[in-house]
């Protein structure tokens, strides 16, 4: 979380309790008065009966007139002083009152101009409270990460068939979205496609789907390459099929079978060439549909051609088995349209071996495609990603040959194409990727004592082990252990698996009633959003188990994480199954490969460095879905055809999170300490419009 919480709203202030001149304290003052004054009262009371004695006594004829009036004319004069110190007396309490109701009506002004004041400063500062609240709401949890520009590859070791279908499923997200081309060669033999092609019909998307060996003769793919390029797949693929005693000699041969019969010849017409070598001349050989295939002629040019070494009969019988598997490639495939998206898979009940073979084919020939592919335009080139919009992933690749692994590198660097490889154990091929500057390396699930292997391999990661972009979100297990079995139909065979979803989609038409197409046209996010929700595993997994993201209440999202997950190997054999551990060069991320997060309000297709570097200003919030809060992994792309992951977890410099970071939040504070994201700025930047 980059904002922190907010904190609990500022209290209204409360008046203070009014004052005001009681009747008591007037009373009492009054009271006071009279008791002061008394005796002058006592004396005026005196003076008047004295007063009203001496005419009495006049009359009398006790006292003479003139003392009588005398004395009427001194208590008159002594009187009167005592008369105006009483009015004086009362005026003095009078204006004691009136002070002090004027000294009570000044204090209650005080009171209320210092009061409204207190009003209008918590008016402002519950104003900004609520927007900061609101933007600790809305900010994202889950942000994307994604492949540094000077990647060329992603190499992913470790994993279940669970979390590659999420991870594909993921990756395909992000080329359905721009309209980008997308070709998956899947040699586990398990149904790790099936999510994604579920989205991309769902998405109206036709995806082109091979299992070999059953589809090879409607499989065009290295037919229609020139003759050198024919040559050296041909002669990986020998060597794939067996030791590899000298492949070059092979690559020779077969180049000198097809500079006679011709560049564009079929593998049964190769075949036949090789027969050729190993059948004497005397032989016609009638029976023999493979030498059928070639004229009298060519079989003498061939024999003039390719046996000037004493070991070509023991070759071309070896070459003869090894290919003998290829000799129906392309004879009944039928011109079709350009696919957007592409599968390539093996049969499981082929084995290992076949495998080896077929996947060497399908990689080898993608290889000398990519190699004769002009890089986009704009650049493209060796070490620049530029805005790549096609990606090749291999699923399986350590069955593959390790030149072969290398060859796929070089070639998609050179033209410019993703290269996504999973590796199910760390072999030495992917482990030698971990120090390669120009590929992104990528951990999941491991088992066994590959553990071990893979934590030496993370411990030489570059970068500080931050355990705050380690903290493993509640959501990315929630969802593991929903969906994290094998994919759904994966103990079916992958012709059940075509024919399943033909069932679903009988017509040229998707359930919407929308033509499906062949042809790359980018997706609306909202329609993409919904399409993940509603077609694959992962997105109902998700959206059942969405509220465990909702964003708690102030100081509760540390609830958000379950444990931090550490590098070692116990830790990496307890991922749960679509999470993945990014080493980027600021270290490791925890992200989370579910596409479902896509579909999460919490979620952005921003990185957590997008957002801090943004994040000085108040920009509007968006909703999407993505990833980090952190983790790991290699999920959806950002604008410019970026590849962006989801992550589960704190924000750090993910939500680079793959669809990995772990969308995790991070601590309070945790942007401001890095110095860039001070607190309650307003609401994060602008996310990508999936939802609004």
């Amino acid at each position: 979380m980059l904002l922190p919480p907010p904190g609990p709203a500022p209290r209204r202030p409360v008046p203070a309790d009014s004052e005001s001149v009681s009747e008591e304290w007037i009373a009492a003052q009054r009271d006071s008065e009279a008791q002061t004054n008394r005796p002058l009262y006592y004396a005026l009371g005196g003076l008047g009966l004295f007063a009203l004695l001496c005419p009495l006594l006049w009359s009398l004829r006790i006292l003479p007139g003139s003392f009588a009036l005398g004395g009427v004319f001194a208590c008159a004069a002594v009187a009167a002083p005592v008369v105006f110190a009483l009015v004086q007396s009362r005026q003095v309490v009078a204006e004691r009152l009136e002070r002090a109701r004027e000294r009570l009506a000044a204090e209650r002004d005080e009171r209320e101009r210092v009061l409204h004041q207190q009003q209008r400063d918590h008016a402002r500062r519950y104003t900004e409270w609520q927007a900061a609240s609101r933007a600790y709401e809305a900010q994202p949890r889950w942000y994307g990460v994604t492949v540094p520009a000077d990647a060329r590859a992603v190499v992913v070791v470790g994993g279940t068939e669970a979390g590659w279908s999420a991870l594909l499923a993921t990756v395909g997200v992000s080329r359905l979205r721009e309209g980008g081309d997308l070709t998956v060669v899947d040699l586990t033999g398990r149904s790790v496609a099936r999510e994604l092609v579920r989205l991309a019909r769902r998405c109206a998307v036709d995806p082109r789907r091979w299992v070999l060996p059953a589809d090879l003769p409607r499989m065009t793919l290295g037919t229609n390459l020139d003759a050198g390029q024919r040559a050296r797949i041909l002669s990986a693929v020998a060597a794939a099929s067996g030791e590899a005693d000298d492949a070059d000699a092979d690559e020779t041969l077969i180049l000198r079978l097809l500079e006679v019969l011709g560049p564009r010849v079929g593998i049964a017409e190769l075949i036949g060439g090789l027969r050729a070598l190993i059948t004497p001349l005397e032989d016609a050989a009638e029976d023999d549909p493979a030498l059928a295939l070639l004229t009298p002629d060519q079989r003498v040019r061939v024999r003039e051609r390719c046996a000037d070494r004493p070991d070509v009969r023991e070759r071309a019988w070896e070459l003869e088995r090894r290919l003998s598997p290829f000799e129906a490639v392309g004879t009944r495939a039928d011109d079709g349209e350009y696919a957007q998206v592409k599968i390539i898979s093996t049969d499981r009940a082929s084995g290992r071996a076949a495998a080896r073979v077929y996947g060497t084919y399908a990689v080898s020939a993608l290889s000398e495609l990519l190699e004769g592919a002009a890089p986009p335009p704009g650049g493209g080139g060796r070490g620049r990603r530029q805005d790549r919009t096609r990606t090749v992933v291999v699923c399986g690749a350590e069955t593959l040959p390790p030149e072969e692994v290398e060859q796929v590198l070089s070639a998609g660097a050179d033209s410019g194409v993703e290269v996504v490889l999973m590796f199910r154990t760390p072999s030495t091929s992917a482990l030698a990727r971990f120090a390669d500057p120009a590929c992104l390396p990528v951990v999941m699930r491991q088992h066994g004592e590959s553990a071990e292997t893979v934590e030496r391999a993370v411990a030489t990661a570059p970068g500080p082990h931050d355990p705050a972009r380690m903290r493993l979100h509640r959501l990315t297990e929630a969802v593991g252990e929903a969906a994290g079995g094998p994919p759904p139909g994966a103990e079916e065979g992958a012709e059940d698996e075509i024919e399943a979803d033909d069932r679903f989609f009988a017509s040229p038409h998707t359930e919407s009633g929308a033509v499906i197409r062949n042809a790359a046209a980018a997706i609306a996010p909202l329609d993409l959003v919904r399409h993940v929700r509603s077609a694959t595993s992962w997105g109902r997994a998700t959206a059942q188990a969405a509220g465990i993201d909702a964003p708690g209440a102030d100081g509760e999202e540390e609830d958000a994480f379950v444990r931090v997950s550490l590098l070692d190997a116990g830790a990496l054999r307890g991922l749960p199954p679509t999470a993945a551990v990014v080493l980027t060069a600021d270290g490791p991320v925890l992200a989370d490969t579910n596409p479902g997060i896509l579909t999460l309000s919490t979620a952005t297709l921003a990185t957590v460095d997008d957002s801090q570097n943004s994040s000085t200003t108040p920009p509007a919030v968006r909703g999407t879905g993505a990833a980090e809060g952190r983790r790991g992994g290699r999920g959806r792309h950002a604008e410019g055809g970026h590849p962006r992951a989801d992550v589960s977890g704190a924000a750090s410099d993910t939500p680079d999170g793959t669809a990995v970071r772990d969308g995790s939040p991070a601590p309070a504070g945790a942007g401001e300490s890095r110095g860039q994201v001070p607190p309650n700025l307003g609401p994060p930047p602008e996310r990508l419009d999936w939802r609004v």
